[in-house]
């Protein structure tokens, strides 16, 4: 059992805390005992696996499991285990995988998500665990946005990160244009579009783009969209939180395409 912090492995896993580190060292965190029954559940590979001796024996199937695609697992005690955790109250285990190790890739077809400059971890979590449960397939996020694979996003998408194919575009422009081309409507956000969102006839293969929770959709996006569309606001109101406009227009999609229609422009 691990119980040093002056242990190689503790100190590696503590530097993976800063962002930096964890783009240095290509590993990211998962923590948790319902992120890591996701994950298993869909054979995502880790390479490290940490947990209390309580946590082993509460969870021996989920252990087992984890370590049949881990390449190192360890016992580390409740101090260690707290030390490598970001969350104030660890439930007992962290895995560590790879950045990047997901073989999917985003389809250019059905209904997908084009965030751009998304900041808030909190917001894109929940995006993506929205997106999974209205059945989207899949998100593209721009490469200046916080990270996929930041600890946060993963614990605010509730385990449906390891369920929605996800991946960064260092040309966001240039993958919305292949959308385009590959027979997707582009649909953009703007609080100054004539037709709202429930106007758009979502049944076609569609791609939404959604903006910075402070300065919105930039125009050089805004620009390629082949529909804009707004969510009304009352008077006063000046706009909606990101994750709540992508809920709304997501869950749309989903009754379009299981309901009879109505008041659709083409």
């Amino acid at each position: 059992m691990l119980t040093s912090l002056k242990n190689p492995l503790v100190k590696q896993i503590r530097k993976l805390h800063s962002t930096k580190e964890r783009h240095k060292q290509q590993l990211f965190l998962l923590e948790g005992t319902h992120l890591l029954e996701e994950a298993c559940a869909v054979n995502y590979p880790f390479v490290t696996l940490c947990c209390t001796p309580e946590w082993h024996i509460a969870h021996p199937s989920l252990w087992e499991k984890a370590c049949s695609q881990c390449d190192r697992c360890e016992i580390v005690s409740k101090e260690i285990l707290q030390a490598i955790a970001t969350t104030v109250q660890p439930d007992g285990v962290i895995a560590i995988a790879k950045r990047g190790d997901s073989p999917n890739q985003v389809p250019f077809t059905g209904l997908v998500l084009a965030l751009e400059t998304i900041q808030d971890p909190g917001n894109l979590g929940t995006i993506i665990r929205t997106a999974a449960a209205a059945g989207a397939s899949g998100l593209w996020l721009s490469s200046d946005s916080v990270d996929l694979d930041n600890p946060k996003v993963l614990r605010a998408s509730a385990g449906q990160w390891f369920r929605l194919t996800t991946a960064v575009s260092e040309d966001l422009p240039a993958t919305v244009q292949h959308c385009q081309q590959s027979g997707m409507q582009v649909i953009a956000t703007l609080p100054s579009a004539t037709l709202t969102y429930w106007e758009v006839d979502w049944r076609k293969p569609s791609l939404i783009l959604l903006g910075n929770e402070g300065a919105g959709l930039s125009s050089d996006l805004a620009t390629l969209a082949d529909k804009q569309v707004k969510i009304p606001l009352s008077p006063g109101v000046e706009s909606l939180n990101v994750a709540i406009a992508a809920a709304l227009m997501l869950y749309e999609a989903q009754r379009q395409n299981s309901q009879p229609l109505w008041g659709i422009k083409n």
